[in-house]
Order: C-alpha cells, then structure tokens, then sequence
C-alpha cells in the first residue's frame, strides 16, 4: 500500500480498555486527502480516532453526544457528528476536518470571514461551525437569514457569537452568489 500511513498500534483512548489483537479491524480513513490505515477496536467512534489516534485534534469533543455540532467534520461533502459514528463506518469514504479546509496558507473564505467578523469567542465551537456551515452551504437548502439559522441549529456556542458566526456565513455565501462584491 502506498501513500498510506500505517499506525499498529494506536493508544488506547481515555477510560476504554485495551482490546485483544483479534478484536482490532484495519479501517482505511482518507482524511484530509491523505490515507491512514488503523488497527482499531470495532467500537472506536470516529472522533476518538482522530483526535487520539491520528493527533488531528481540531475537531474537538464537546458533550460526545451529538447536541453540540463541537465535532461536525465533513464526510464526502456532508456534515456528520463524529463523535456519533464508529470509524470503521468510514473506510475509504473521504473525511475533511478542519485542519483540511484551507488549500496551504490560504484560509478557506470561512475562515477568514470567521475572523473578519470575530466569529469566534474562545474558539472551542470554531472548527465544528466552519465544517457544519461548509457542509450548509454545499446542500443548497439556505436561502434566507433564517434557513441559516435553522441549519445552522446543531451548532452550539457557549460565547454566544451567534450573530458573528451568521454574519461571517451570510457574507461568504453573498459572495458566492455575487463574486463581484469581494
């Protein structure tokens, strides 16, 4: 296997117990165009797998029940809780988490709208928000300030930038419908 990273033996995620070597299943995650192959227990949530076992700690572990959108990633395109999903649900489809978003040093226009409009208070809910209004926006569905705001629903902040957050989506959205306005 090329291009594929492989980690034997990931660490045994907080308050899990190690599993024996039969119970462990190779699992192909393509995150952020780049291929791991894991080793892993069948219960690992995807979410645990990439925070402690591929260091992608981004996506962070809000209440790891799947009310605050902290862990939204992308899978093929789409907004799902990782912390509501095994890992070995997604072997081989294509996952984006934050840290995959912006093409180099330049910031996806999320980003940037996030921090043009300070989006974002203590950052905790920021990677979750940008995934979940990406995976929004390319369904299509918000047609108005209020449909981002139903969408945008499962995302919760406890800073409260509410308002922020929806200015720096609406914004990259008007630019996407009108690119002369940038």
């Amino acid at each position: 296997m090329e291009n594929i990273a492989e980690i034997k033996q990931p660490g045994i995620a907080q308050g899990q117990q190690p599993a024996s070597e039969g119970q462990l299943l190779p699992v192909q995650l393509n995150i952020n165009g780049k291929n791991y192959l894991l080793h892993l227990e069948p219960w690992t949530s995807l979410l645990d797998a990439l925070r402690e076992y591929l260091d992608l700690t981004g996506t962070k572990k809000g209440c790891d029940h799947g009310q605050c959108g902290a862990c939204t990633i992308l899978a093929d395109g789409k907004r799902i809780n990782s912390c509501l999903t095994l890992a070995v649900m997604y072997d081989g489809i294509p996952l984006t988490t934050i840290e995959g978003v912006a093409e180099g040093d330049t910031l996806h226009p999320l980003q940037q709208a996030f921090i043009d409009h300070d989006a974002f208070q203590c950052g905790y809910c920021t990677p979750g928000q940008i995934c979940s209004a990406i995976g929004m926006m390319k369904e299509g569905r918000a047609q108005s300030s209020n449909d981002i705001h139903e969408l945008m629903s499962g995302n919760l902040c406890r800073c409260g930038a509410y308002s922020n957050i929806h200015d720096a989506i609406e914004q990259v959205m008007e630019e996407n419908i009108n690119p002369e306005k940038k």
